[in-house]
């Protein structure tokens, strides 16, 4: 699997396009569809996958197929499968209520949306935020490997294992 990141919107959010057998998936298509649509090329979209939404991550949602996006509500927490593509969507409320991870096994790389990042966590302060979910949430995290990459909402990327070692800081301050 391929993966391409994009810095898009007035926030700079990262939107990932994921291609692999001339197909590709779109993890939080934040603005700039006609970046985006560079990217994808020739590629057919199956699936556009939203981590949360918060306007910042869903600004080109509109010019996809209804069909094909998939979120909180239409994913299995657990083992999902979007044709070729297998994953492991995680509820990781925090950040907001319906805030979710994306876990690729095979690529050891967790799309974590404004849940985890580099040295942080998201802020719990906005509508839908709620410090105990983040706790739960970050708890829920630790079981995974240290290995895994963590491709954020924001900012550049990290390694699971890392991030483990700060979470007792990130949870003393909530």
């Amino acid at each position: 699997m391929n993966i391409n990141a994009l810095k898009v919107g007035y926030l700079r959010t990262n939107c990932y396009i994921l291609e692999k057998n001339n197909e590709v998936i779109i993890i939080d298509p934040a603005d700039e569809y006609l970046k985006i649509k560079e990217v994808i090329g020739d590629n057919e979209v199956v699936g556009v996958i939203i981590t949360h939404h918060h306007p910042d991550h869903v600004g080109a949602l509109e010019f996809f197929d209804a069909d094909k996006i998939y979120d909180y509500y239409n994913l299995n927490e657990g083992m999902n499968t979007i044709s070729t593509f297998n994953f492991e969507m995680i509820k990781t409320p925090g950040h907001k209520e319906d805030c979710i991870t994306i876990y690729f096994e095979d690529e050891k790389v967790m799309f974590t949306g404004d849940f985890l990042f580099f040295n942080s966590i998201g802020r719990t302060d906005f509508p839908g935020g709620d410090n105990k979910a983040m706790k739960d949430s970050l708890a829920k995290i630790q079981k995974y490997d240290d290995d895994i990459t963590i491709r954020p909402g924001h900012g550049k990327s990290s390694n699971l294992g890392y991030e483990k070692n700060n979470i007792g800081m990130y949870t003393s301050n909530l």
